[in-house]
This record gives structure tokens, sequence and C-alpha cells, in this order.
């Protein structure tokens, strides 16, 4: 048996025993201690490890959720975020490999009480002709139920809700606000601070003409203050699609509770070009000072990877790129009433956004498109699993079953999204110094948070201006990166010498995942004559692997077993670190960096369901994948 002498035990063994007047005391002992306290632990005041959440999900009070056939509630997705296991709505019981730290539940505030009453064919949903057709439907269950609630989708999106519904259940209902308390009570019966972080929160769910304009938001506060207001709606004559109009409600908000609320949007790859505009919005307004500025504040945060496609790149706006065709969905519209075409797609894409974030920037100051990046499921099923084999669909009709994938998620006379699009995808990692409300919150505001498409990846990512080798020696690297640089989310400090941006990236992969391919870092910047241009590079990687004369590196391999729908963590790397100074770094240009990790090839859902339902799948089906992090940029702004 091996034993560790302390130097103090060492100096006893081969000089004698110190005696009690060789030890130092007093103004002696003062002098020899360092400056820093013994314990590496001691006075730690920065985030020490990522909590894990969810900022976007649905229970049976949605109004498409419940025409689905979603009958969980509210505490019901919250037992389960906790980490236990439920029911179904399909009869299926179901939990998470392990719970998650946070979550923001986000029901649809657009006829709110409606899917219960429509669930029960109370008279009031019964005495509209639609409203009796949507009933039968919903009664009918399995697909019949789907296709009633894509109807129900496609009315909302075009603006033909039967009048009497609306009046029913818009803000001033008895229904309206019954639902609002039941949500507003329920997260503040599972808010656990320390443990578990409930936040109030809701979909504000515009989509004017099927396009997706749709904004989450999430209150810091408690009960007192969210039930002194009524969340806003986008359907006439109570709201409007206009996210100005959120913008206004948001402020009122702040004013008159003192409390605080950010948003974030998802989905531009179904806006159809109108998400991130550069010159005029989809209503008619001006790119202009007062937009630019509203949506800096209130949106400090992006979900770029969830059910309904990845949203960080597409191909056909970065063909550099060997990675950017990832879950892409760019058929159309949310609701297929429109397809797309090419010149819609820089409107649509986080990395796109980001660059034309500069551009604004440069013109107004400010740049409208400095967001964080996080991903959630938008599951409509109030679970939040968004684990490859784990996986229960975007909604109760596609639970899991032989017959799923056979489900389109959207069909048009234009087209359809087929089953086996759809995404297991995502949760977002927060750097917050406790498990609260607070902090988890200001974590949102100052962006230090990051996206994955279901893995808990371990990611720092810090940038300064002297970090070195040296940096990686210790298992706590985020010491040397919080003390001379700044964290994702934030920027650069200001640049006093003539040294390149360096930057400390260390990725540790998921405990119970696949090991890691690669790190890459991400640039894009803002030449001299406004044009944005972007770079990829590989920093780390794993298996002694070379890039080529090209710079190319190698693909990793894939161990993945079609048959089993397993895989072997055989190739990859457990950690990656690296300390990376940009090589091409010109002072004068305006530019942002933000890090890509991957792992190696893994199983997608659509295998495990193959292999445990032995059925076939049609031939376009993918079948492996390489999850992924997405961590928030870091900023460069050149001095004025």
């Amino acid at each position: 048996m091996k034993h560790i002498l302390s130097a103090w035990a060492i100096a006893a063994l081969c000089c004698g025993a110190a005696q009690a007047s060789d030890v130092p005391t007093g103004d002696a002992a003062a002098e020899n201690l360092p400056t820093r306290p013994f314990s590496p632990y001691a006075n730690r005041v920065f985030p020490d490890r990522p909590l894990w959440g969810e900022t976007h999900l649905h229970t049976g009070l949605s109004l498409d959720a419940g025409a689905f056939g979603n009958i969980l509630r509210p505490d019901d997705a919250w037992r389960f975020a906790k980490g236990e296991q439920v029911i179904s709505s399909t009869g299926q019981p179901v939990k998470l490999s392990r719970p998650l730290d946070w979550m923001v539940l986000t029901d649809h505030t657009d006829l709110m009480g409606f899917a219960p009453d429509l669930q029960a064919g109370k008279p009031g949903v019964l005495a509209d002709p639609k409203g009796r057709e949507w009933y039968e439907g919903y009664k009918a269950g399995g697909e019949k139920a789907g296709e009633t609630a894509f109807d129900l989708i496609t009315n909302f999106s075009q603006g033909t809700l039967p009048e009497l519904l609306l009046e029913s259940y818009s803000p001033g209902a008895d229904a309206f606000s019954n639902v609002w308390e039941e949500i507003v009570m329920a997260a503040e019966a599972h808010n656990d601070p320390g443990s578990f972080t409930a936040f109030i929160g809701f979909e504000w769910t515009s989509v004017p003409k099927g396009f997706n304009l749709h904004r989450n938001v999430m209150l810091r506060d408690g009960a007192i203050r969210a039930l002194q207001v009524v969340p806003p709606v986008t359907q006439p004559p109570s709201g409007s699609t206009d996210p100005k109009t959120l913008y206004e409600w948001l402020e009122a908000y702040q004013e008159k509770t003192g409390g605080r609320a950010v948003a974030f949007a998802h989905n531009g790859n179904l806006s159809n070009g109108w998400m991130f505009p550069m010159e005029g919005t989809y209503h008619g307004g001006e790119v202009d000072a007062d937009y630019v500025a509203n949506r800096a504040r209130w949106e400090p945060h992006y979900e770029v990877t969830q059910i309904k496609g990845d949203g960080e790149a597409h191909p056909a706006l970065s063909p550099e790129d060997s990675f950017a065709d990832y879950e892409n969905w760019d058929a159309g519209n949310l609701d297929l009433t429109e397809l797309k075409t090419p010149e819609m797609l820089a409107g649509e894409y986080a990395r796109e956004a980001l660059k034309n974030g500069l551009v604004l920037e440069e013109k107004f100051g400010v740049n409208p498109y400095k967001f964080g990046m996080g991903g959630a499921t938008d599951s409509h099923t109030a679970l939040a699993t968004a684990e490859e084999d784990n996986y229960f669909g975007k909604s109760v009709s596609v639970e899991p079953s032989p017959t799923r994938i056979a489900h389109p998620f959207v069909k048009s006379n234009l087209g359809e999204v087929p089953g086996h699009k759809l995404v297991a995808s995502g949760y977002t990692a927060v750097y917050a110094t406790e498990n609260t409300r607070a902090a988890i919150f200001d974590a949102f505001k100052r962006r230090e948070t990051y996206a994955t498409t279901g893995p808990r990846i371990g990611l720092r990512f810090f940038g300064g201006w002297d970090f070195n080798e040296a940096d990686l020696l210790s298992r706590t690297p985020a010491v040397a990166g919080y003390e001379r640089g700044v964290p994702m989310g934030g920027d650069m400090p200001t640049r006093e010498t003539d040294a390149a941006p360096s930057f400390l990236l260390f990725a540790l992969r998921d405990p119970i995942g696949a090991n890691l391919d690669r790190m890459q870092i991400v640039k894009g910047w803002l030449d001299a004559d406004g044009k944005t241009h972007e770079k990829i590079f590989d920093v780390a990687w794993s298996d002694a692997r070379e890039p080529d004369a090209n710079g190319t590196l190698p693909e990793v391999g894939n161990t993945v077993d079609i048959d089993t729908a397993s895989w072997r963590n055989t190739i990859g790397a457990s950690e990656l670190a690296t300390v990376w100074t940009d090589p091409e770094f010109d002072p004068a240009q305006r530019a942002f960096y933000y890090v890509r990790v991957l792992e190696i090839p893994t199983p997608r859902w659509v295998l495990y369901d193959k292999v445990r339902f032995g059925i076939d799948l049609p031939e376009e089906a993918q079948l492996i994948l390489q999850e992924r992090a997405y961590s928030s940029p870091i900023w460069y702004t050149p001095a004025q």
C-alpha cells in the first residue's frame, strides 16, 4: 500500500522531528502564507459548474398541445423535470436519465383555457361549428387528432379562428385568468431555491401567415409580481403579432411590478426570412435605432436548436463549413403555406444574424443580434426529453410507437415535413453562481449560457489577451479565465498591447455519453468595406489526426452498430483543451468568436425506433448524427 507523505512528514523522517521553535508563528507565519487561500475553493465567487435546463416546454394547457391529446398539466411537467417518473398522455412510463436543474414552462398565451375545455367537450366549445369539429377530431385520437391540431394551428396562423372562441378565451375571460393562475402557482409550488429552479414563463406565439416570429418570456420573479399582470396575446382584437408590442408589454411589466423579464426567439428557420431583419420588419416597420435598441435590450438569448430543426448555420450560407448541414429544416414556413426561397435564408440562421449584427452595430452603435446561445425541446408532450434514446416526440400523436415515423410533422398542398425529420434537441447550460431564479436569470442577461443538442457536454470558453499553455495545466481553467479574461457571452477587455486575442477552451464529454471528436472556433467579422465574413478553425481534436495540405482534418471515424443502435467510445477523446490565438486578427475589424464542440457519431432517435420496434425506415431517413454544443459568442469591438 502506498502512502503519500506531506512535506512536514518527509522533513521529520529525513532530519528529525521539527521542534516547536522551528515552526513559524505570528508575523513570520503570515509572511509565508500565499496571497490566495491554501484551499483553491475558498473565496470562489464565479460559477463552478453548468446548470442544465429547459427553456421551452408545453403542457396540455397549450391550445395545440391539448388538441394533440396532451392531458398532462404543469404539475406533471415539473415533477418530470425534477427527475420523477410520470405516465405520458399515451399511458407510457417515462423518466429522464438525470434530473434537470431548472426549467421555464412556456404554455401558449393565446386561447388560454381553450384546450382543457376542448378535451372536456364544454358547451362553449361545441356551440361553435369549428369547435365541435375540433372536439370530434380530438376524441378520435391518433392520426385524426394530429390532423385536428394542425388544422387548429393553420387557422391560428392565418388569423381565421372563430370569433366566439376568441372572445371566450382571451384576456378578461375567466377561463384565461384561471389558467394563468394555475401556471403561476404550479411554478411557485415546484420552485426550490438551491435545488431546482422553476421559472414562471409563457410563449408569445406570433405566427402571422405562418411566419414564425415566436418569443418565449422568462420572468425573474415570483407569483406576487406575475399575478399583477395579464400575459400578452397575439390574436386581435386583444393582441398583435408585431414584436414591438411584446417589448411594450415587457416594459410595462417591469414598470408596474418592479420585476424583471427577458424574451428570446426561436426557429428563425421557419420565419421565411423575417426573424433577423436588416431593413424592414414583417409588420412594415424599419430596422432603425429604436428597433435595434429594443431588440438588444429585451432579447439577450436565442434558442438555436430544438425539435423543429437546428438553427446555427445552413450550407447555402456557409458553404465552406462541412458541418453546417445539420438537422436543417428549410422547406418553408411553419404551416407550409409558403415555400422557402434562397434569399430568405440570410434572415433565419444564428451565425448569419451574428454577422449582420456587426453591420447594424457599425450603423447604429447598438447590436440587436448580440445574443447568447441556448437549446430547448419545444415539446408539446409536457416531457422535456432531448436524448436520442429517450425521445418522446414533439406531440402526443408522435410519442413512441411503431408508426410514429410515418406521421408527417406538417403537410400542405405544397409539401410536407416527414416525421423522421423531427429532432431530439436540446438543452441549455447556464453558468450561475447558485441555483435560484435571480442567479440563473442574471446569467441569461450576461449571456453566460451555451446550447447542446441533448448531451450534457461540459464547455468552458474564455477570451483574453495573454492566455497561454500553462493555463491548461490546472483542472480548474476557469480560475485563469475569470481572472484574466471574459467568459462566453462577454466582450473582450480593452486591448492595451499589440497582442491578438487568445482564447481558453475546455470541453468534457457527457459522463454517460459519447466521446468528443473536435472543438472548433467559429469567427465572424466585418471588413473595412462593410462586408461580413466567417471562418471555421479546428483548434483541438482527438486521436492524433493531422490536417492535410489544405488544412482539412480527417473525419474521426464511426463505431455505430446499425443492427443494435449502439456505439463504442473507442475513438474520440473524453476531454479536449487548448489555448488558441487568432492568427488573422485585424484590430480595426469588429468580430465575434464562438465554440462548436462535436461528438463522435452516435445513433439518431429513428435508429433506436427501428431496433426497438423492428420497423422499416424510409431510405432517406438519417440514422446517425454528430451531436454538438454551441457556446455563446465573445465579441471584439475596436477601440473608438
